[in-house]
């Protein structure tokens, strides 16, 4: 009976295990030198060995004849256990057995010494698939189990086990498997499978694996149903990524910004009963693949495409900046997870096609490249007219005071700024002295003011505190009343009192609309000549 490549060639021993040394080393010398732990966590992404190594340690604690910590695979026990035929060697899938009955069953079965073997080993697949009460039921029994069991738990989750089981376990952090032991591994199979195996091909099914091992031999089993002379285009046709120019048709769309010719390829595909959902994804992985092209020189190495893809990709980044597919990224993002609780997912992807068709970076992001010469032209006709209303004394500029029409030229009282820079204030020397006045009278707000400064803004006094946290106590408890009286008693004048976050780096006056324009233009890359009437 034909039997599936990756069941196949699993590996019998540890040291078949590939790109996870750091973990089947730590196992082999605590088998050989008898300090085996009673629980062990095994995590790490799909395919990884998990699974796989629970199974050789299972064989290798119980081999009657284990050398250096590897089962011999010789024995009665390994030759059993090969077959499934231990029944001191219990597999459990916890995504099926997931109740708290199915825990109280094991815990009743733990009792019992082993039948044939030196251990009665539990291994628990998918872990995180275990209800909270059937973790709860098993935490008692994996802290302190009889001294003939041994647990090992597996998981690709590990951020769904309670940190009480964690706690209880050696942990062991399965990596992905690299691209060159994957390739490593693929030639050496498809050389005692005998069938020829083309270099790029190889690597294209690495890549294509993303660091799972299982996977990469589940497309060479696929592969070698069209040949026995496994080529590129063969990988390609198997893992369906040929005929993929829908996804680069809609790219194109997006750059171009051609809305109607997205959407009429969204309906197109609609029609052929494609999930949307999926194309979502396999847009954003599309999306993500530009990114690279466009920030590293090494894209090639991380993208998993045809040599002509590549090409085409590249020709498409080259139409778009950095910060447009970072925006596409996201709306992609926020669609996908939209896509659960959408009434209609065509209309929810029409949407998000039209947005990223339509999507503009902010003006500081694009600069005056893509501003368009309408954006411009605006702005400096308001600049223009708002000094030219501050050259006739209508509206003020720079902190300068409007003229007032009731009082000729008398300058009215200058507001205190909203926000001061305490680096480019003068500290008042005698402001360690008011602070041991108040000391004297309320150490309560003494407490507040520790690390604090004070200047003279005109006839404001500015006090500068080390916390905003400060400045909400003083609202809330009125202190300033009492700092005020102290300050005013000093000096002997009534000064106007406010209070400023040490944190505060610019003097910012958000009342000045001139100056926010002038602040735009500057983020936008645009030169404008204030044109000031005389």
């Amino acid at each position: 009976m034909y039997q599936a490549l990756y069941r196949k060639w699993r590996p019998k021993s540890f040291d078949d295990v590939v790109s996870q040394p750091h973990i089947t080393a730590a196992l082999k010398n605590q088998i050989a030198a008898g300090k085996t732990a009673h629980a062990y966590l095994f995590t790490g992404s799909r395919g990884t060995g998990k699974t796989t190594c629970a199974r050789i340690f299972a064989k290798a604690i119980n081999c009657l004849s284990s050398t250096d910590g590897e089962p011999c695979l010789q024995c009665d026990i390994c030759r059993d256990a090969e077959n499934g035929a231990l029944p001191d060697i219990i597999e459990i899938d916890a995504a099926s057995n997931s109740s708290v009955n199915d825990i109280r069953e094991l815990r009743e079965g733990v009792m019992y010494t082993p039948e044939v073997c030196r251990y009665k080993v539990y291994i628990i697949d998918e872990v995180h698939m275990l209800s909270a009460g059937a973790f709860n039921a098993l935490l008692k029994t994996m802290e302190e189990p009889p001294p003939h069991v041994k647990f090992i738990l597996a998981t690709t989750e590990v951020h769904k086990v309670p940190e009480t089981i964690i706690s209880r376990c050696q942990h062991f952090d399965f990596n992905r498997i690299r691209s060159e032991d994957i390739i490593s591994r693929l030639k050496f199979i498809a050389d005692q499978e005998r069938f020829e195996l083309h270099d790029d091909a190889a690597d294209m099914i690495a890549r294509l694996s993303d660091g799972g091992m299982r996977d990469a031999l589940s497309l060479l089993d696929r592969c070698s149903a069209y040949s026995d002379n496994i080529t590129l285009e063969i990988v390609s046709n198997a893992a369906g990524i040929a005929g993929r120019d829908y996804l680069f048709e809609l790219l194109e769309s997006i750059a171009n910004r051609d809305t109607a010719g997205a959407i009429a390829k969204i309906d197109e595909l609609h029609g052929k009963s494609k999930d949307l959902k999926t194309l979502c994804g396999e847009l954003l992985t599309m999306m993500r693949n530009l990114m690279l092209i466009k920030s590293t020189d090494s894209a090639r190495e991380l993208i998993a495409c045809l040599p002509e893809e590549f090409e085409r990709l590249t020709q498409i980044a080259s139409t778009l900046t950095l910060d447009r597919i970072f925006e596409c990224i996201t709306l992609l993002q926020q669609s996908s997870e939209r896509f659960a609780r959408a009434t209609d997912k065509r209309i929810e992807f029409e949407m998000c096609m039209v947005q990223l068709c339509s999507v503009r970076s902010s003006p500081a992001q694009r600069g005056v490249s893509n501003a368009s010469e309408e954006e411009i032209e605006q702005l400096r006709r308001q600049i223009n007219k708002l000094s030219a209303a501050v050259s006739s004394g209508t509206a003020s500029v720079q902190g300068s005071a409007p003229k007032s029409a009731t009082s000729g030229n008398a300058p009215r009282p200058q507001k205190p700024k909203k926000w001061i820079d305490p680096k480019s204030v003068t500290p008042l020397k005698e402001w360690q002295e008011i602070l041991e006045t108040i000391q004297k009278r309320a150490p309560g707000i003494a407490a507040y003011l520790k690390n604090s400064s004070a200047c003279i803004e005109g006839d404001t006094f500015c006090v500068i505190v080390e916390k905003d946290f400060f400045i909400k106590k003083f609202k809330e408890s009125n202190d300033s009343a009492l700092l005020k009286e102290v300050v005013n008693n000093y000096y002997g004048k009534d000064f106007g009192f406010r209070l400023y976050p040490a944190t505060s780096v610019e003097i910012k006056d958000r009342e000045q609309p001139l100056n926010e324009l002038l602040e735009r233009a500057k983020s936008m890359n645009i030169e404008v000549e204030i044109k000031n009437k005389e």
